[in-house]
């Protein structure tokens, strides 16, 4: 039950106004206990210290408060979606708490908005280029300029399985934004999973080779085996798009100190280590491996959800140095899953900026 405490001064629009009515009220209060007690009280003497008392009050107020009308201000500027506008917050008092908590959460708000904003352009332009060349193929079609033939048709069902692809990685982020995700794990053979991705990636670019060795895998793992198909069809299509014509793709498993490690590595041009961090963030353009979502073919969001799915199951994911120092490698670690059930409910992961 909360104690209901009075708040005679809640009418007042101004806090310099409510200081000084308190400072009058304990003067005045303190005058009156001095009067009692004494008898004797120079008035003129008193009105005079009250009087300084206010002006001084009120100098010293108009700092003190400045943080809170500079809050005000910002915060309607926020409204109009506006957030570059910060707080002086110099003192060590509550309201330089508050100021500095207002602070960092403008800057939040700030990078979210960016981020938004970029989403919002990131996605309308690789929904622009399938639907653009869609459109140009339906209408030479229609006016009778181009028949259609095997070529065409495949070529249109290969623009609509990119539309596919991108609209499902887009409700995918969704889930990650909304912040939990259960995971259905279950214990399953690990080799034959490996075997079955290999083996679609295999169709879907009959130019590359894919190789796995998986003799020091363990013979079962305890997983989602879905969510974890999504990583390995993402980083093996990625693998492919950046690998030369005849290129290999190697994909490993091995079991560590509680862990099972995995290595997807091509022979394709490599990313810097500067930029290693970086390609788990959406949309990431990556110079020296293509544009993703560009003219190769890719959405620009399969590393973000690979990273996603990991942190799922409580993993890591990251390039790593190649052993020759030719192409990319990525290493997934997972941690060894004693109880399915267990995790399965605990499974929640919060990105910070995927």
């Amino acid at each position: 039950m909360k104690l209901w405490m009075p708040q005679p001064l809640d009418p007042f629009g101004s806090i310099k106004l409510k200081l000084s009515i308190l400072l009058g009220v304990s003067g005045a209060t303190g005058l009156v206990v001095f009067w009692l007690g004494v008898g004797f009280v120079d008035w003129k003497t008193a009105i005079s210290a009250a009087i300084v008392g206010l002006v001084t009050l009120q100098i010293f107020a108009h700092g003190m408060t400045k943080p809170l009308r500079e809050m005000t201000a910002a915060a309607r500027r926020m409204a109009r979606g506006d957030y570059s506008l910060r707080v002086r917050a110099t003192s060590r008092d509550e309201v330089g708490e508050l100021a500095k908590a207002f602070n960092h959460m403008a800057a939040d708000l700030e990078a979210v908005d960016e981020r938004r904003r970029q989403l919002i352009a990131n996605v309308s332009h690789e929904l622009r280029t399938p639907i653009t060349a869609l459109q140009g193929m339906l209408e030479n079609l229609v006016d009778g300029v181009s028949e259609p033939d095997p070529a065409t048709l495949k070529s249109a069902l290969a623009q609509t399985e990119r539309l596919g692809r991108l609209v499902g990685e887009l409700l995918d982020l969704s889930k990650v934004d909304a912040g939990e995700v259960p995971l259905k794990t279950e214990e399953f053979d690990l080799r034959v999973f490996l075997a079955d991705a290999l083996s679609g990636a295999s169709l879907s670019n009959p130019t590359v080779h894919f190789v796995l060795d998986d003799s020091a895998a363990p013979a079962t793992i305890k997983a989602d085996p879905a969510r974890l198909h999504q990583v390995f069809s993402n980083l093996l299509d990625n693998a492919a798009r950046h690998s030369p014509a005849g290129g290999t793709v190697m994909v490993s498993a091995s079991r560590g100190h509680n862990v099972t490690v995995f290595d997807v590595a091509d022979r394709g041009t490599g990313i810097p280590p500067s930029q290693r961090d970086r390609v788990f963030e959406r949309f990431f353009t990556n110079s020296s491996r293509g544009t993703p979502g560009g003219t190769d073919g890719g959405t620009g969001l399969g590393l973000a959800i690979a990273r996603w799915v990991v942190g799922l199951h409580h993993g890591t994911i990251a390039i790593v140095d190649p052993p020759d120092g030719i192409g990319c490698r990525v290493r997934i670690t997972l941690p060894v899953l004693e109880d399915p059930d267990e995790h399965a409910s605990a499974a929640v992961y919060r990105p910070g900026n995927p």
